[in-house]
């Protein structure tokens, strides 16, 4: 499973490319707005520092502005995505970026009949949000299983699944039991995936065993065994 990193802080991007774990980026107009910077001023640094794709998403509703923003967006380095909104006019330009083999990240997925068209619409991924529809008291992870059900019962759709709005580890395992191909994760999300109360008190008792033995060693005028 391919995980990528949900932001536009290039701190941040910079920290977790060097932990090895990031397989890409993806930001939106909220994390730009977060930053206070354009996507010509942070896509270009953030293609730069990842080798996998980096999704830069258009803010035009219509189809032609979308296509206008993604020539613009496409000259910021070979691994952009253009991300377009899953709506009409979105899919519209889906398609035609699709005719130029310019791979696409269609967002804001809420149904599996979405996805279907994304798919249909030559979508390199499509990214369905599962927190947002646990906040309306739906099941997110229902959405995700549906998906990659249809997906793989029609091998000629070559879309790959991007969970996205992930608000716990919890849903990036269920996802990846699933067989989604991808995940996008907010630095605190990554963060957690490493903690767990009980690996730090293991931890702590084997250093303080380890600490233990080496001090009686020394008064012993042995050392400790491994």
């Amino acid at each position: 499973m391919k995980l990528f990193l949900d932001s536009a802080d290039l701190d941040e991007v910079k920290k977790w490319v060097a932990t090895g774990f990031v397989d890409g980026v993806t930001t939106n107009p909220t994390l730009m707005a977060q930053v206070g910077k354009r996507p010509r001023d942070v896509i270009p640094q953030i293609c730069a520092l990842v080798n996998g794709p980096v999704s830069a998403e258009v803010t035009s509703t219509h189809a032609k502005g979308m296509l206008e923003e993604a020539a613009e967006f496409i000259k910021f380095g070979p691994n952009v995505v253009i991300k377009l909104p899953l709506i009409r006019e979105g899919l519209i330009a889906c398609r035609e970026l699709s005719t130029q083999n310019i791979p696409t990240n269609v967002t804001l997925c809420f149904t599996p009949a979405q996805a279907l068209l994304a798919a249909k619409a030559g979508a390199t991924f499509i990214s369905p949000f599962v927190g947002r529809l646990d906040d309306v008291a739906t099941d997110g992870m229902v959405l995700i299983d549906e998906i990659v059900t249809i997906y793989n019962n029609y091998p000629a759709l070559s879309t790959e699944v991007l969970v996205a709005s992930i608000r716990h580890p919890r849903q990036l395992v269920d996802a990846a039991k699933m067989g989604a191909d991808c995940a996008t994760l907010p630095g605190k999300i990554f963060n957690q995936l490493f903690d767990h109360p009980l690996t730090d008190r293991g931890l702590e008792q084997f250093l303080m065993a380890y600490h233990t033995a080496s001090m009686k060693m020394e008064d012993e005028g042995g050392e400790p065994s491994e």
